[in-house]
């Protein structure tokens, strides 16, 4: 065990900085000063799955992990739409779903907000010509952001993140 620890201490850290590391700094930096300008430091995204394959969700997931960590950035997924500023929609319109999708967006509090996640809710899907579908997004909400992407990466999350903040 002492040999071991030893080595590692000797060793140092073997990996080595990047531009996508400085990248993403830059980008951790400005969301957070945005997100403390515009919503007081805390901002509450209910993310709503209208029909999708899960990708995108897996997606936001890994913006929990260490590495990425939205809590740290004031950003924070709320189950109840009543605590929520925005709505993160991801998933083709079904129509089972669409009443449940205005159900949660009318219970979002003024200002409210509407990003739309991955290509599904702007119908670019590969099986968005079913007939369960009921329509693009946009013409069930007014959706103020898009974040292209199938599935988008948690770095094209963050980046969709923040030029939605830089648009308020």
């Amino acid at each position: 065990m002492i040999r071991f620890w030893k080595k590692r201490l000797q060793t140092g850290i073997v990996t080595e900085g990047s531009e996508y590391d400085a990248e993403h700094s830059k980008i951790r930096a400005e969301i957070r000063d945005r997100v403390k300008r515009h919503f007081a430091g805390s901002l509450a995204i209910r993310m709503v799955d209208s029909g999708s394959c899960n990708a995108c969700e897996a997606e936001c997931n890994a913006l929990a992990n260490p590495y990425y960590d939205l809590e740290r950035l004031g950003i924070y997924f709320v189950a109840s739409p009543r605590h929520a500023d925005v709505m993160l929609l991801s998933g083709l319109m079904t129509f089972n779903m669409t009443p449940h999708v205005l159900d949660a967006y009318e219970q979002i509090p003024a200002p409210k907000w509407v990003i739309t996640l991955g290509d599904c809710p702007v119908m670019q899907a590969p099986f968005a010509k079913t007939f369960a579908i009921n329509a693009p997004a946009r013409e069930h909400l007014h959706i103020s952001h898009h974040i292209p992407g199938c599935p988008p990466s948690p770095n094209d999350i963050l980046k969709g993140l923040l030029e939605f903040l830089r648009s308020i």
